[in-house]
Parts: C-alpha cells; structure tokens; sequence
C-alpha cells in the first residue's frame, strides 16, 4: 500500500471509530457532515486538478498507489473527505465536551490574524498562484462568514482549527517530506512564498481554512434545518 495511502488511513482511524461515543454521538451528524464535505470537496478537487494540470503543485508517483481521477491519484481525492471528516469531528467533540467555554476574544483574535494576515500575504505574493487563491478565499470566508453574518459558532471553529493543527503539522509534514527523502506532494517554488512550517508552504494554512470553514457553515446551517423541521 502507498505511503499517501497509509497516512489517509492514519488521519480516519480514530475520529471514525470515536464516532461512536456515547456523550457525543457524532454518527448521528453524518448526513450534514457528509453533505457538506461533498458540496465544498466539489469545488477543492476542481481547484485541486487545475492547480495539478498547471504544476503549481503535484504527486510523486512513487508515493501514491498509481489510481487517478482525471490528474488526482486516488489518495488525493480521499484526503477531501478525510481531513475534513476528522476536523468536523473534533469540532463537534470540542463542543459537545465543552459547551460553555468564553471563546468571544479567541475568536476575535482568531479572525484579525487570519484577515490581516492574509490580506498583506496576498498583496505581497499576488503574482503567486497558491499564495493570492489560498489566502485572499480565507479572507473573504472570514469577512462573510463571521464580520458579515456573524456565525455564533465561529468561536469554536476558530479553537478547533487551532486544536488541528497539531494534526496537521503531522500530516501535512508527511506529506511534503518531512519524515522522507522526497515529498509525497511537491509545490513549484514560484507559486508560493517560500515560507515553510518545517517542509510545510504557509499557504496550506490558508488553504486549510478555506476549505474547512464552508464546511462547518453548511454543516450548521443543515443541522439548524434538521432541528428546525423535527420541531415542527
């Protein structure tokens, strides 16, 4: 089996088997889970293949099992469900164990850093493909979704980002070559800024949180709806 596939497995193991937990009971929010992740994972896998096709990134073949969706190998695809399945998990878990934390200047925080970061990012690097995409969406996703419509959950996205990304260092470190000879997935140096988490673009950052973000908006505009018509 392919190292890419090994880590896909690594990162669904345990939020999938502690779906099950009594207190949390997070099977029971697969159906807008699922339908949230499809919805935005549509739009990343796109994003995904034109980025492969125009080699702002890339795969090595010695690291993936050699089974594509259009340029994606297999593994690729996959890590669009199961990253975000985890982060939803751990979301929901932060939630269901802490239901009353004071989360108001975390998240405030949380949103100036991102925004202000990473609108200076994209005006910096704009000539960078993955730099001005990934950090000018996680703005804009920010400014809608918590200055705009001002989300009362976006506290607790905000800490369940930053709890993940110990997860994701892990993860994405293994991916990008930090605990191999040659990285699993590649960057062309010209469409990033050259700043790297250990073997980790900056940008993954950004991307992450773009991806996650909508997400966790779809997920809790459904389940407000399931709520909602079980009322009725």
């Amino acid at each position: 089996m392919s190292l890419y596939l090994w880590i896909i497995l690594g990162t669904i193991v345990f939020p999938f088997l502690l779906s099950f937990d009594k207190k949390i009971h997070f099977y029971t929010h697969w159906k807008s889970t699922f339908a949230a992740i499809l919805l935005v994972g549509l739009f990343f896998l796109l994003w995904d293949n034109y980025f492969t096709e125009h080699e702002v990134w890339g795969f090595n073949p010695k690291y993936v099992e050699g089974i594509y969706l259009f340029r994606l190998p297999l593994e690729e695809v996959l890590f669009f469900l199961v990253v975000p399945y985890a982060c939803v998990f751990v979301y929901e878990v932060i939630r269901g164990y802490f239901p009353n934390l004071k989360l108001d200047l975390l998240g405030r925080a949380f949103a100036f850093a991102m925004v202000l970061s990473g609108l200076l990012l994209t005006i910096f690097y704009i000539r960078n493909w993955y730099t001005l995409t990934a950090c000018s969406l996680s703005c804009l996703l920010i400014i809608g979704i918590h200055f705009r419509l001002k989300a009362k959950w976006f506290n607790y996205f905000a800490l369940a980002f930053l709890v993940c990304l110990v997860p994701f260092l892990i993860v994405n470190g293994a991916l990008t070559g930090f605990f191999t000879d040659e990285p699993v997935v590649w960057y062309a140096e010209n469409h990033i800024m050259g700043i790297r988490i250990g073997t980790i673009p900056l940008e993954d950052i950004y991307y992450n949180l773009s991806m996650l973000l909508p997400i966790i908006f779809i997920h809790e505009v459904l389940k407000e709806s399931n709520k909602k018509r079980k009322a009725k």
